[in-house]
């Protein structure tokens, strides 16, 4: 019962959503508030958010190996025995507490930690650049979205209308067979586009409802009544230029740059693994027994020197593996430039050739909408048949709807080429909304700071105002 009243409301939730953005009576919409929503609302964008606050605190503990570690340790034991000699037995207990404290010091590793140190900052600059993209991402399938819902309420309300004109046509055939003037054959035909015509409309419908749910998927909420983008991106047109913008700035170019700094520090952490480390260590140590009032106080500090002789082959496998690495983000470097430029070039391809459809399609509709009103003008005075006029009616439905379709395209491809440039960001299209800042987290833990510095302290108030969202 349940889930039946859960399917009731969810399907009078998207007919009501029908409705009104048919009608016109929701709030008007733009797609800058459209795409306003989605950067709010994408779950994807705040699952990469924290996946890069994951990869800042890669950095955070890599820097704490460069600092004093600092370690206590405390016990307490109860020892007790029975002992004999000769006629003579006895026994013994004591109760011994034990607290100690260890320091060490890194002071030279041929400069592994720094390595590995500075790889884990590209790392987290490789992050923010995956982040862009999947801000991209999340913006071209709203704008997707929001062209697919427009452009489906208007097939709906295409094929409406038609069916309100094979009405009248019916009707007209159907007159003009009562006095002779069409046989029964005008009237079936009639009738036969008519059903044909309530199909289309019913699959229209189910058009719009899927729509309507992708646009809440990607957006995150029931669409308004959304009106055409009075505007489209400003493009300069030249592929070549488009190119090398996208080769500079695009954030998967940039990711992979990263990627290829990070993979050469790696091995370079690799290779000094081979070298010496030198540490300071210094221990404290305290003991007393409560039984007898016994007591011991113990120090000791000094400088270790410690490196690898011999272990199974480990360390020239891993500085192995770190320049196999290195070699497949180096290739990788290469696939993304060639992508970019591909991609760049075939969206500005898409676009053109949606522009041309466009531009044909106006057209179609400006002759078929003359050779419609002529035909049908030409069936009054008998020189056409009712299946004339039909088909005259079903041309002009058809290039109104290739119309329909060619200026959704038109919008869609000209956001992808935006994107092909790596120019569709929340800050590249001015929406208004709170920028999140992907170096933020990273200024509050770059130090590792402890909880109990004022430092430590804000990124706590940070940490649970992201846990209250």
């Amino acid at each position: 019962m349940k889930r039946m009243i859960k399917d009731w409301l969810k399907s009078a939730s998207i007919g009501l959503a029908i409705s009104l953005t048919t009608t016109g009576l929701a709030r008007a919409e733009t797609l800058a508030e459209t795409l306003v929503s989605a950067y709010e609302n994408s779950g994807l964008l705040d699952q990469n958010r924290a996946l890069l606050r994951a990869a800042d605190e890669d950095a955070a503990q890599i820097l704490a190996a460069l600092r004093p570690i600092i370690n206590y340790s405390a016990d307490f034991t109860r020892s007790f025995g029975r002992s004999a000699a000769g006629v003579f037995t006895g026994t013994t207990s004591s109760n011994t507490v034990n607290i100690g404290l260890s320091l060490q010091l890194l002071l030279f590793d041929a400069g592994q930690t720094r390595f590995q140190l500075e790889a884990a900052k590209e790392s987290v600059l490789a992050t923010r650049e995956a982040l862009r993209s999947v801000e991209q991402q999340v913006l071209l399938r709203a704008v997707a979205a929001f062209q697919d819902v427009r452009r489906n309420q208007e097939f709906v309300a295409l094929r409406d209308n038609n069916l309100r004109l094979l009405r009248q046509e019916l009707r007209a055939a159907q007159d003009r067979f009562e006095v002779g003037e069409v046989t029964r054959t005008d009237v079936a035909q009639a009738e036969a586009r008519l059903a044909a015509a309530r199909s289309e409309f019913a699959a229209a419908e189910g058009d719009l409802t899927q729509a309507i749910e992708e646009f809440r998927a990607a957006v995150g909420r029931l669409p308004g009544n959304l009106q055409p983008p009075r505007n489209l991106p400003n493009l300069s047109g030249d592929i070549d230029e488009s190119a090398q913008i996208a080769v500079r700035a695009h954030p998967d170019i940039l990711q992979a740059r990263h990627e290829v700094s990070a993979a050469e520090l790696n091995v370079l952490a690799a290779d000094a693994e081979t070298k010496p480390d030198v540490s300071l260590f210094g221990n404290l140590g305290a003991s007393e027994d409560i039984s007898d009032n016994d007591f011991s106080r113990t120090g000791s500090f000094g400088v270790q020197v410690t490196g690898p002789i011999y272990q199974g082959g480990l360390i020239s496998s891993l500085k192995r593996q770190a320049m196999a690495q290195r070699d497949a983000t180096r290739g990788n470097l290469h696939e993304v430039r060639r992508r970019i430029v591909q991609d760049v070039g075939d969206a500005y391809a898409i676009l053109r050739a949606a522009q041309a459809q466009r531009r044909s399609s106006r057209e179609q509709v400006r002759a078929a909408d003359v050779a419609f009103r002529g035909v049908r003008e030409e069936a009054t005075l008998g020189a056409r048949t009712t299946l004339d006029v039909l088909d005259a009616e079903q041309e002009l439905l058809d290039a109104r709807a290739n119309m329909i379709a060619a200026e959704a395209d038109v919008v869609v491809a000209a956001y992808s080429v935006l994107a092909s440039l790596g120019q569709l960001t929340a800050k590249d299209l001015n929406l208004d909304v709170q920028l999140y800042d992907p170096a933020a987290y990273y200024n509050l833990v770059k130090d590792a700071p402890v909880p109990i510095s004022p430092q430590g302290q804000k990124l706590d108030r940070v940490l649970r105002a992201l846990g209250k969202d």
